[in-house]
This record gives C-alpha cells, sequence and structure tokens, in this order.
C-alpha cells in the first residue's frame, strides 16, 4: 500500500516516520527542501520527491499511484494542494491549517468519492474530535471550551516562545478574528482579545487569549457556547498586539530607502531566530477540553487534558507528536478503509464513531500520548 505525505516539516517527517513502522506501507514524502528531505530518507530510508507543492499540476502528478495522501504544508499552500488532491480523486488526511473554509471543498469530494478528512491534529483535530465525542453522548450540549498551547520548557526573554512551524503560520492566528459562538451565533472579536489567566495541572498559571480555531465547530455542531482560546506564558499576548497595532504584521507593502517591503516579511524573518526551536530543546503540548451538558436529566462536566513533552528518545516535540499521530492514526484507518467518509470530513465527526474515536485513543496511548479524562456532575 502506497501512502506519500506531502511535506518534510517536523510534523510531516514524524508521520512519515510512524507509517514506515507499518511494512504494509510503502512511504513517500514530497517537498521543494531537499535538506529536509536528505536528511529524512538518510535517517530511515523513507523515499523523497523534489517537489513544488504550490503547484496544482505537480501534486496531482506525484500523488496518481498512491493508495492515500496525507497533507503537512505550510497553511498559505493548504486549500490549493486539498483541492488539488481532491481532483485527483485520492483520499487524504491533512494537518495544514489554513485561513479557507474547507467545508466548501465537500461538494467536490462527495463528487469524486474521497474521504477528506480535515484539520486532523491536535487543535484543530482531537480537540474537535473530542467535542464531537462528548456531544454525541449528551442529550443536551450547552458549552465546548478549548484551551490549547505549545511552549518552550525553559522560558527566554523576550517572548518565552517557540515554534515547530512557519512563523508566518503564527501571526496569522494573531491577525485574523476570532469567531466564537455566543448565545447560538456566531460572533467575531480580535485575536489575542479577553486575556485571562487560567491554571493548568502540572504546569501553573498561564494566560489564554481568543484565536480562530473553532473553524468546522461553528458550523457542524449546534452548541450554543462555544469558544477556543490560545495558551502562553503570562505577558505574551501583549507583546503581540503592540507589534500587530504598530503595523507589523501588516502585509501591505510600505517602501523604505527606495525598497518596497511587507512588514510581516520582515518581522517573520526578524522573529524566526527568536522563535526557531534548537535541535533537542525541549518543549511542552498542553491542552484543556470542557464539554458541558445534561444527560438524563443531569448536568454533566466532562474535562480533557492533554500534557505531552519532547521525546528525547526519539527527538521528536510534543507539538509534532500531538498534531502528527492523530493524523497518521487516522491515515491508517482511511487506507485501511476502517474508516470512510465520502467528502470533506471534519475531526468532531470522527468524535461520533465510538469505535474509531476509541481507538484513536488507544493507539495514542500506545505512542505515550494520554488524554486524561474526568466526568463530573455539576
Amino acid at each position: 500500500m502506497k501512502a506519500i505525505v506531502l511535506g518534510c516539516g517536523l510534523v510531516g517527517g514524524l508521520i512519515a516516520k510512524d507509517l514506515a513502522k507499518d511494512k504494509i506501507f510503502q512511504v513517500t514524502v514530497a517537498d521543494i527542501d531537499e535538506g529536509k528531505l536528505n536528511k529524512l530518507t538518510k535517517e530511515t530510508g523513507i523515499r523523497g520527491i523534489k517537489a513544488d507543492l504550490s503547484s496544482s499540476e505537480a501534486i496531482r502528478k506525484i500523488v496518481v499511484d498512491q493508495d492515500i495522501v496525507i497533507g503537512a504544508v505550510p497553511g498559505f499552500l493548504g486549500f490549493n494542494m486539498l483541492r488539488s488532491v481532491i481532483e485527483a480523486g485520492k483520499n487524504i488526511v491533512d494537518i495544514s491549517f489554513m485561513a479557507e473554509d474547507t467545508l466548501s471543498l465537500d461538494e467536490l469530494a462527495k463528487k469524486k468519492g474521497v474521504t477528506a478528512v480535515v484539520d486532523m491534529g491536535v487543535a484543530p483535530g482531537m480537540s474537535h474530535m473530542i467535542v464531537g465525542y462528548v456531544d454525541s453522548l449528551m442529550d443536551e450540549t450547552e458549552s465546548a471550551t478549548i484551551l490549547v498551547g505549545g511552549l518552550p520548557v525553559i522560558r527566554e526573554w523576550p517572548y518565552e516562545y517557540k515554534i515547530a512551524w512557519s512563523p508566518k503560520d503564527v501571526i496569522e492566528e494573531y491577525i485574523r478574528p476570532a469567531r466564537l459562538i455566543e448565545c447560538g451565533k456566531i460572533v467575531e472579536k480580535p485575536a489575542l482579545s479577553e486575556l485571562e489567566l487560567v491554571n493548568l495541572p502540572k504546569i501553573g498559571t498561564l494566560e489564554a487569549f481568543n484565536t480562530d480555531g473553532l473553524r468546522s465547530l461553528l458550523y457542524t455542531i449546534k452548541i450554543p457556547s462555544m469558544k477556543e482560546k490560545t495558551l502562553r506564558y503570562p505577558g505574551y499576548a501583549e507583546k503581540m498586539r503592540i507589534l500587530r497595532e504598530t503595523g507589523f504584521f501588516s502585509d501591505t507593502p510600505i517602501e523604505i530607502g527606495g525598497v518596497k517591503i511587507k512588514p510581516i516579511d520582515l518581522t517573520s524573518k526578524l522573529l524566526f531566530p527568536k522563535w526557531e526551536l534548537e535541535e533537542g530543546e525541549e518543549e511542552l503540548t498542553v491542552m484543556q477540553v470542557i464539554v458541558q451538558g445534561k444527560k438524563e436529566g443531569k448536568k454533566l462536566k466532562y474535562t480533557y487534558d492533554l500534557l505531552d513533552y519532547y521525546d528525547k528518545n526519539e527527538k521528536a516535540t510534543s507539538m509534532s507528536r500531538a498534531t502528527g499521530f492523530p493524523c497518521a492514526i487516522i491515515a491508517r484507518l482511511v487506507a485501511q478503509r476502517e474508516f470512510q467518509y465520502p467528502g470533506v470530513c471534519p475531526p468532531e465527526y470522527i468524535g461520533r464513531e465510538h469505535k474509531v474515536y476509541q481507538k484513536v485513543m488507544k493507539e495514542l496511548e500506545k505512542r505515550n500520548v494520554f488524554y486524561k479524562e474526568n466526568i463530573v456532575g455539576i
């Protein structure tokens, strides 16, 4: 069985390695960066292909003989990549966090008979799957709150933050208005708004602020109150607001010394050395999902806590683990036809399939990724 991973970053590389552990898969990774490809192929023996993943024609060409496609490209490439794979008639499981509405491709996917699982990372991804699962257990779901963040273990001034992907994708989260559900209606609020301090198990106090992470949940499940907030060490959001309001995140070119540049390009170039994870640097992923509702007349509160750390043995970041493993697990299930859903399938739909949900959780535990469940009456 042939599987191809589009994108050879930290997450795409981990997905490829995980799939390659199964003898039934012949795994290929495609990327335009030969350095990343060479590093992965030398370490693992996985086949690498240099390809321009911004080209629809190139994508359709390299997926033509594949049984399953995994999307792990930067957000700005995501929508075109997803559409190109669907047009090629290939099943895909995708983690590329894109600004566009993936559900707009549902009709095309149905026409092509394609299962296209989107946003299958940690958040969106596991967060949505958990919400979908708990919602299917309730008679009436009243609220869902998702708190999530990736953080370095060692805090270094000035940002106390490190990333495992493109700086532009992170900055995009601080520009795009956050959509929430309040009183059953979609409302927009500025990103980085409604700052609050939260205390989380084994972590302590972090700050939480609005980001646009609900995505498909805005339309697929009717819950009157829903929000997603990003977690950082206290003080981070104020720094990002200062940069944003000063214009450092602007995409509009400005002229300096006769040269036109986009402020966001300069900002990304300056921030990346400050934000880049050094090889072997320890970091963590923390998430809490809280869903409240009624079952048989009783009010219940379901809480799921994730705390995952850098894997020293595998040299894998926690964010790549928390994001990549769910994607790899679902890719296996789709490839082996244990899960099929003609059309665009957001993770909350998978949560409704209890056998699949339980299998994902068990497979994650095998990889030492644990979601601690707590259910209480309120």
